[in-house]
């Protein structure tokens, strides 16, 4: 490939996808060659301890006209990876796709169709989920939560296989947050967004990637990264208590002068008491969430090191 702009560059992240990648490439460079359009495809090893780098490098070498890989010399993290391939991608659509096969790759004709209607954003809703029962539900309710709070609008937030213009690819490698959630912050940036129905399969071999603490970390970044709403909740949570507090207070000081000295109702005041500490110290971890973030960020310290790249001669600045 020459140096000129290709039309579509697919960004995949890996990690630990040794027993994925040769199923991925036999159907995803096929799938690209049928759309008769120039595109590239940029894989990223996010410091894999499997072979997953010499199977990359294998591939490099078998169609370097179309591939280039990226190697960080430690594991950063999906989204870092990512947005590593959105730093040297150049095409004017830019595709994100898993390793791990769920989202058939085939099904990118089907996003570059809504972006020739003029969307400068797609995303994608799972036709048929194969997840655990768990997941699905967890995702559904993040979901519900995640639009009341951040008023972003994806159906499906967790289906990575989305369509972005070059436009918002280079709005987002103008930000410097260490952590964010991709398609919330390409979707704030959008002025043309739009959804399709794009299949779901079950991972073709291997384990993912997101562990039940992982899957809540990635919420926390998404909430706490678009918006201020959980802090000004619990402001107006703590006016509240503070109100309902001074009320209680009143009336079992009304109530002693009254009846006199009492013993009823002391477990009662145990379990209000543990019930507002609780209140209170959910607070401040959610408050801790946010000054983490700053913490983060005024290190300012690199997102990702990158070891190395493979690519073709002309692709070398």
């Amino acid at each position: 490939m020459s140096t000129a702009s290709p039309k579509l560059s697919v960004v995949i992240p890996v990690y630990n996808e040794e027993a994925t990648l040769p199923a991925l490439f036999g159907r995803l460079y096929p799938a690209l060659d049928q759309l008769g359009i120039s595109y590239e495809i940029l894989f990223t090893n996010d410091g894999s301890r499997d072979k997953s780098a010499a199977l990359l490098a294998d591939q490099f070498r078998a169609r370097p006209d179309v591939t280039r890989v990226i190697l960080f010399n430690g594991n950063f993290g999906q989204h870092r990876a990512i947005l590593a391939g959105f730093a040297h991608a150049r095409g004017d659509c830019i595709v994100t796709l898993d390793a791990d096969l769920q989202n058939p790759p085939e099904d990118i004709g089907v996003l570059l169709a809504e972006f020739d209607k003029g969307h400068d954003y797609v995303g994608s809703i799972r036709r048929q989920r194969n997840d655990s029962l768990w997941r699905h539900l967890a995702s559904r309710a993040m979901n519900r939560l995640r639009e009341k709070i951040t008023r972003i609008h994806m159906t499906d937030q967790g289906c990575m296989m989305r369509a972005y213009s070059r436009r918002i690819i280079d709005t987002i490698n103008q930000c410097n947050e260490m952590h964010t959630f991709i398609p919330a912050l390409a979707y704030s940036f959008a002025q043309n967004p739009t959804e399709v129905v794009v299949g779901h399969e079950e991972r073709h071999a291997g384990e993912s990637k997101y562990s039940l603490y992982s899957l809540i970390r990635l919420n926390f970044d998404l909430m706490t990264g678009f918006s201020i709403v959980p802090l000004q909740f619990f402001s107006m949570l703590g006016m509240l208590l503070s109100v309902g507090s001074g009320i209680l207070v009143a009336y079992m000081l009304l109530r002693r002068l009254l009846l006199g000295p009492e013993v009823e109702g002391v477990f009662t005041l145990f379990a209000i008491t543990f019930f507002l500490i609780g209140i209170a110290l959910f607070g401040i971890g959610l408050l801790g969430e946010y000054i983490g973030r700053i913490y983060h960020e005024v290190r300012q310290r690199p997102r990702y090191l990158i070891a190395g790249i493979l690519q073709a001669e002309d692709d070398k600045q």
